[in-house]
């Protein structure tokens, strides 16, 4: 609700200050003008997410995704050991990470949710080190296909809009790192306290 206050107040702002220096002319047309290309960007990532949507589909039905899935639970295991011993969290956890990995982050946040739930469940309302693990993991996620980043820039006419990866893969691997190793500081500083 605060952020509808703030966008108000800004709009406000702006035809007032528009009106007193002469220019409410140009006001009104860069609204009209940011409304027109918001509209033409997200039609243009309508698409590309569509794609990207469909073909994480395709993988769910071939089984191509719970593979994946799979292939991360030893290490999500060592990560959350915990929340390893439910298989329904632990299926959650790993579908999450498999979505964040192909760049669905609309995909993942549901499954980050229902893990996240799962997880707080005897936490007493303070959210458990593991859980802020997931939370970390869910926010840097590593991303082998950043599939919405291509999608704003293919809709921004750049002609390869994959040619980005080397510099998302090492930035995604980092900020986990980084995220991680944080995360572990934090709890051990907590636990020695």
């Amino acid at each position: 609700m605060e952020m509808a206050w703030i966008w108000t107040g800004m709009v406000a702002l702006s035809l007032v200050f528009g009106l007193l220096s002469g220019n409410l002319d140009a006001v009104a047309n860069a609204a009209l003008e940011g409304a027109r290309s918001a509209v033409e960007l997200s039609l243009a990532m309508a698409g590309v997410l569509c794609l990207w949507s469909g073909v994480m589909e395709i993988m769910n039905v071939c089984g191509l995704s719970a593979g994946l899935a799979r292939l991360f639970r030893p290490l999500l295991r060592r990560l959350l050991p915990n929340a390893s011993r439910d298989p329904e969290t632990l299926a959650a956890v790993s579908a999450n990470v498999s979505a964040n990995l192909l760049g669905l982050g609309n995909a993942a946040t549901p499954l980050g949710i229902r893990a996240a739930r799962r997880m707080a469940r005897g936490c007493g309302g303070t959210a458990s080190d593991e859980l802020c693990r997931l939370v970390v993991l869910n926010t840097a996620s590593i991303q082998l296909i950043p599939a919405t980043i291509a999608s704003v820039r293919s809709a921004a006419g750049c002609a390869a809009p994959f040619d980005i990866l080397p510099a998302v893969w090492m930035a995604s691997a980092l900020s986990v790192t980084a995220g991680l190793l944080a995360s572990w500081a934090l709890s051990r500083g907590r636990r020695e306290r």
